[in-house]
């Protein structure tokens, strides 16, 4: 996985109020990475202690340094190891006594880890800066899916009325209307797609909400939902972590300009109950790898904005979580 794009991408990792004083594995593009905290920030290191390859996520944080826990060899904020118990003190530490070491921030409420030499910068969220709005942190939700698919179908407007029926569309109101996609500012933005809603938010209000969606990176997307005829306004931004091979973990920031006065579980629950709706059909998906030549499977204009995710993977060159195009039977076409 070192090879493909997503080395130099930001990843989100965990919850940053749940980042006690222990170290916690994760896992980023097949990668075993331990976080942990101390009072210089976050960091994240390759999860292996370079005497005997334990685990350095099985250890503790002392005085701010990571120790682990088969020899006690303590490693400070630059991976640098400042103490080896079994080491005469006349005798200096070895220039080699160090962790790999990660890039790794607090950024939204989340941790992100970038595994890349060139990393790319962060997507910005501004909708969590804005006076009179309020964000939410929904998941993480376990998937047995690759990020693309998992992505995709967040970016799937015809299906809300089937697998989420009677809550974000209506059966008797599948048609979806043209619309357009463009690449604006390194990103895919739509127009306006207006889908009729019986419950859109969980507080059962039924009408019509025009969709805006747009991919911001590989793995990250997001739309903005309006209430027609009112000013609500409802964000999520979604962000995969391809932990492994079909293996993801996926973050949700929600957030709304309304109801701020009310407790914010009811809409965690109701983004919950969203997502667990889709978790059987993303798992099931054949096949696993988004097929990124489009001959393999049938598309409609409803599908313009999924048609043009993959096509940009294929642009940028993302294999993790892809069945690439054949490029000797693309060459032979043309």
């Amino acid at each position: 996985m070192q090879q493909d794009k997503l080395w130099n991408e930001w990843h989100p990792v965990y919850i940053a109020d749940e980042l006690k004083e222990d170290p916690k594995q994760v896992q980023v593009l097949g990668e075993k990475i331990v976080i942990f905290r101390n009072d210089k920030g976050v960091h994240a290191f390759k999860d292996i202690c370079i005497h005997r390859g334990a685990e350095l996520s099985l250890g503790k944080v002392v005085d701010g340094r990571l120790v682990c826990a088969y020899h006690a060899w303590e490693y400070d904020g630059t991976g640098a190891c400042t103490k080896i118990p079994a080491l005469p003190c006349d005798r200096p530490i070895p220039k080699k006594a160090k962790a790999t070491v990660y890039h790794c921030e607090e950024y939204l409420g989340l941790i992100w880890v970038n595994l890349g030499e060139d990393p790319a910068p962060f997507i910005h969220y501004p909708e969590a800066e804005k006076e009179g709005h309020r964000t939410i942190i929904c998941g993480p939700y376990a998937v047995k899916a690759n990020a693309p698919r998992v992505i995709e179908n967040f970016l799937d407007v015809s299906h809300l009325m089937f697998v989420h029926e009677g809550l974000l569309g209506d059966v008797d109101h599948a048609e979806v209307v043209d619309y357009d996609v463009q690449f604006v500012d390194d990103r895919l933005i739509t127009s306006k797609i207006p889908v009729f809603q019986p419950n859109a938010d969980g507080r059962a209000k039924g009408g019509y909400t025009d969709y805006v969606y747009e991919v911001l990176s590989p793995i990250i997307a997001r739309f903005t939902k309006t209430t027609e005829g009112e000013e609500e306004e409802l964000t999520i931004f979604t962000a995969v972590n391809q932990e492994d091979n079909e293996q993801t973990k996926v973050f949700m920031l929600l957030t709304r300009n309304y109801d701020l006065d009310q407790p914010d579980e009811p809409f965690r629950e109701f983004q919950d109950t969203i997502f667990y709706q889709d978790l059987d059909i993303v798992q099931s998906q054949k096949p696993e790898l988004l097929p990124l030549d489009l001959q393999m499977e049938m598309h409609l204009k409803s599908d313009a904005l999924t048609i043009a995710y993959r096509r940009w993977l294929d642009e940028l060159g993302i294999e993790n979580g892809t069945m690439p195009i054949d490029k000797e039977k693309r060459s032979r076409k043309k």
